[in-house]
């Protein structure tokens, strides 16, 4: 008799529903079939039952915090159930050990952490028995009765183990040690938080930190557009004053001149040039193109999307959806046509029917067994749905796997782009640009019948070379260049994703693109999740901003390996060389051990140069490992126009009034460089001076003052 044992309950039910069989207490008895002759036991993990244990377990001095106990390293990994998981893992343990169990079937989710689950499971039970798996990457019907038809020996996805357990055991020493290093130098600060650092996060972090100091220290400029309404012949358009492709204009006064020297002027076409562009329907969907999509489109957060995803995958209506993977094998796409005939009945999709293409099966875009990784892309399977019997958010993830499908059996898109370029007088150059569908292909599907322009684009008339007409108006158009803009949260998990950009090293820019950046497909969303917890990062109206505590922990990691994508690029390559067989989990264990020890020094190193005069560090005062309120939406005094409550918004402090009476109070909370706090905000609302705030930057200078708020307005005040 067997033992099946899945990542998940509801997983498990989806394993089971193939054969008959009964719910047990904690497992499911599948009933003697053609595949289990003498019939089966299915039960489960509930996600992680065993996690590694604490310091303390390994030695009672490692409890307490201290410089002197570090590093932490133990001699030997060691792993414990989790305490709410122990009934459970009961249940799992007495089934590995009733006498008719003779074999037991790896069944958790097909990739490292799936495998690393139940090895881990099986080896706190102290199974000896022999194993197998299933590997699948969807939950149909058909797909777990032939999965369950071809299992796999545990050898071929052994060394997957290995690199799960070595990756999990790394980052522990990593975090654990680096963590404690520097809150604890911290501490000497006088900065009383706790810090929590980590081989991914840290990186994403500094990746954030990095735009935010873009923002702040970006000096808007002002310019000038000169822009020219010209009349051929009754056929108007308008262009843009140029010189050398540049398009702005520092001075004021030079826009008006050449305005002046443009006005009812003669103008001819210059020059025409038309270029025909094709462009391609998109790739399938692997995780993180699907989860920037939904966040784009429906301001989903990437944990959100994989949550929704997940859903679909367990009822068995969309394929695994952490995949790294935009391609599939011959074997899945000769399923599309089924699952395109029964798209083809639904409402919701038939009027997209009958198809251009017939068949991608031969189109190595969609189609390549080489790019296929341990997961096939994101497809829906032949159990396909109307999505109007979803839920609101089951529906809009579905709809966008569908169409993508849909997409790639539908031809290219064509767009003529016109350029015209118009002299006026013989001297002033002028641009104007257009854009022409000709073909709308794959969009159709993916938006419909929306034509899109761009700010610059315009629908432009039938113009010839040597054309004349005159300068029917012409305005003058004023503008302040503007700061880079705050990530969302579907642009971060692609800027984790191609994260060897930022990297100077050439071979390890390589290796961050072959491993796909900073964390996997699974763990992206998990990972800016934790940076939100702990509160290093804030989203508002889905924009990224670094918070204080974050942009304080990135100033004193400063240059050290571990806020570098690097280190995660060395580490990947190594990883990925375990699950290959190709690299020792003993020999990178050791590796990890060195580099644990420099990152503690160089924690010490830099702490003697730490300077966070920038920073207000009262925020960060309290007993150390308090949780701490979130300071977002605290009130911080009387609004100074009406009698709401003033409140902290994130980047600025506005008044609560704003919904219901329009009361547009507002204060940024950046003044020149510099963070106004809370506490001091409350003195300014209070009409009392502020605190001395060093290091306000105007131009090139540095100086330092108090703020004051009179007759509404902020004042600097300066000591004599």
């Amino acid at each position: 008799m067997k033992l099946i044992i899945a990542e998940k309950p509801d997983q498990g039910a989806k394993l089971a529903a193939p054969y008959s069989h009964k719910k047990k207490n904690g497992y499911i008895e599948i009933a003697p079939n053609d595949v289990f002759p003498r019939g089966a036991y299915l039960s489960w993990a509930v996600g992680h039952l065993c996690e590694l244990v604490p310091p303390e377990e390994y030695d009672p001095k490692w409890k307490k915090w201290s410089m002197t106990t570090l590093p932490i390293i133990p001699e030997k990994f060691n792993h414990r159930v989790t305490k709410s998981k122990w009934k459970q893992f009961n249940v799992v343990k007495e089934l590995v050990h009733r006498s008719e169990v003779g074999e037991i079937i790896i069944a958790g989710d097909a990739e490292r952490e799936g495998e690393a689950i139940i090895r881990l499971t099986l080896m706190l039970a102290r199974n000896a028995k022999p194993m197998k798996r299933l590997w699948i990457s969807s939950l149909t019907q058909n797909a777990v009765m032939n999965g369950f038809k071809n299992l796999l020996d545990e050898k071929e996805t052994r060394n997957l183990y290995y690199e799960a357990y070595s990756r999990s055991c790394a980052d522990w020493l990593v975090g654990m040690n680096a963590s404690r290093a520097y809150t604890l130098l911290l501490q000497k600060k006088g900065i009383s938080d706790v810090f929590s650092t980590g081989r991914v996060q840290t990186p994403t972090l500094a990746l954030i930190v990095k735009r935010e100091k873009e923002i702040e220290n970006f000096k808007s400029e002002p310019f000038w557009e000169v822009i020219a309404t010209f009349n051929m012949d009754g056929k108007t358009y308008t262009g843009k004053w140029h010189k050398d492709n540049d398009f702005r204009l520092k001075e004021e006064g030079m826009a008006y001149k050449i305005a002046q020297f443009c006005h009812e002027k003669e103008a001819e076409v210059h020059e025409l040039e038309k270029e025909r562009k094709e462009f391609l329907p998109p790739f399938l969907y692997n995780l993180s193109s699907l989860q920037a999509e939904a966040n784009k489109r429906f301001k989903f957060s990437p944990q959100k999307t994989l949550e929704v995803a997940q859903k679909l995958y367990i009822k068995g209506i969309i394929s695994y959806p952490r995949s790294d993977s935009s391609f599939v094998t011959k074997e899945e796409a000769a399923m599309f046509p089924d699952i395109l005939q029964k798209l083809s009945n639904t409402e919701s999709y038939k009027a997209f029917f009958p198809l251009p293409v017939s068949s991608i099966l031969d189109n190595k875009r969609y189609v390549n067994e080489k790019k296929v990784t341990d997961h096939y892309a994101i497809i829906p399977t032949e159990q396909v749905v109307d999505p109007a019997k979803l839920s609101g958010d089951e529906q809009k993830i579905y709809d966008l796997v569908v169409r993508r499908l849909l997409a790639a059996h539908y031809e290219k898109a064509i767009f003529d782009y016109t350029t015209v370029h118009t002299l006026v007088d013989g001297r002033a150059a002028f641009i104007s640009k257009g854009k022409e569908q000709i073909q709308a292909g794959w969009r159709i599907v993916i938006y419909g019948k929306k034509k899109e322009k761009d700010d610059d684009e315009q629908d432009l008339p039938s113009l010839h070379e040597g054309e004349k007409g005159i300068v029917q108006d012409i305005t003058v158009k004023d503008g302040k260049t503007q700061p880079p803009k705050r990530y969302t949260e579907g642009q971060l998990i692609t800027l984790m994703k191609t994260a060897g950009k930022h990297l100077e090293n050439e071979e390890l820019t390589k290796v961050l693109n072959k491993t796909e950046g900073l964390g996997t497909e699974a763990t992206r969303a998990g990972i800016i999740g934790v940076l939100k917890d702990r509160q290093y990062i804030a989203v508002s109206k889905n924009q990224v901003s670094a918070t204080d505590k974050g942009k304080l922990l990135i100033e004193a990691i400063g240059d050290s390996i571990l806020a570098s994508p690097e280190m995660t690029a060395k580490w990947e390559q190594r990883l990925d060389e375990i699950g290959d067989g190709k690299a020792s989990p003993s020999v990178f264990m050791e590796q990890t051990k060195k580099l644990t020890l420099k990152l503690i020094e160089d924690a010490q190193d830099q702490s003697e140069k730490w300077d966070f005069g920038q920073f207000d560090l009262s925020q960060f005062q309290g007993k150390p490992g308090a949780k701490k309120k979130s300071i977002i939406g605290s009130k911080v005094g009387k609004c100074k126009k009406c009698d709401g409550d003033v409140v902290d918004k994130s980047t600025f402090y506005g008044c609560t009034n704003y919904q219901t009476t329009k009361c547009d109070f507002t204060m940024s909370k950046k003044i020149l460089g510099k963070t106004i706090s809370q506490k001091n905000m409350k003195k300014l609302l209070n009409d009392e001076q502020t605190d001395i705030i060093k290091g306000f930057k105007k131009n090139d200078n540095t100086f330092d003052a108090k703020l004051e708020w009179k007759d509404g307005k902020m004042n600097f005040i300066f000591e004599k």
